[in-house]
């Protein structure tokens, strides 16, 4: 099945220089033009911001350095409610997809994803359609149909945002830098993840998020 991507302009958002190569190739290879890549969430916002026209769509990864893809997604809509994002993760799990549909993205993709289901997925965006990974739809309707039975579901956007970096080993005071906050607020947040986790320190915060799928073990 080939997919015609003519006239669909893209930027490229992704931390490893071949990955958005790869996706340079594959999209150019269907018709589609990449307008712009950035390394990271913030110089994805200015990219966006800078270009005239707008790109067609987004195509971001959710982990990336400094403010990462869904605070980065949060600001894109806040500039642009019409703006369209597809979002590319390398983890399954069921609490990342809800919390980017929610936040505005229209799409979201596994990275294991085919270059085929990419191109299907890049075109349904482009196109204003909503586009979820079918390896990952199962998993998102029964965690929606199951509410706030996992404790992750009760975290705030934000909260969410500091328990991937804190889980991934970066310091309080590192991800206070990553999302320009004070050191305390981000202690604040802390306090609160660990109250609605139930965990005591960063050896289990770290285990709630390899088993919910949201970083490597």
């Amino acid at each position: 099945m080939n997919h015609d991507l003519q006239g669909i302009r893209v930027l490229l958002a992704d931390d490893h220089a071949v990955v958005r190569l790869g996706f340079r190739l594959l999209l150019e290879g269907a018709g589609a033009t990449v307008v712009g890549e950035a390394e990271n969430g913030e110089r994805a916002v200015q990219r966006y911001a800078e270009l005239v026209p707008a790109p067609t769509l987004v195509v971001m990864d959710v982990s990336m350095p400094g403010i990462g893809g869904l605070v980065a997604l949060e600001r894109l809509i806040a500039w642009d409610g019409k703006a369209r994002v597809l979002m590319l993760s390398a983890h399954h799990d069921d609490i990342v997809p809800v919390r980017a549909l929610r936040l505005g993205a229209l799409g979201y993709l596994c990275k294991r994803a085919a270059p085929e289901e990419f191109l299907r997925a890049v075109g349904q965006v482009a196109g204003n359609r909503r586009y979820l990974d079918p390896e990952l739809a199962a998993a998102v309707a029964l965690g929606q149909l199951s509410g706030s039975s996992n404790p992750l579901e009760t975290l705030s956007e934000r909260e969410l945002a500091v328990f991937i970096k804190l889980a991934e080993g970066r310091s309080v005071n590192e991800v206070a830098g990553d999302f320009c906050l004070s050191p305390s607020t981000v202690g604040t947040h802390l306090y609160n993840i660990k109250q609605k986790l139930n965990v005591q320190n960063s050896a289990e915060l770290a285990l709630v998020a390899v088993r919910n799928g949201l970083i490597e073990a």
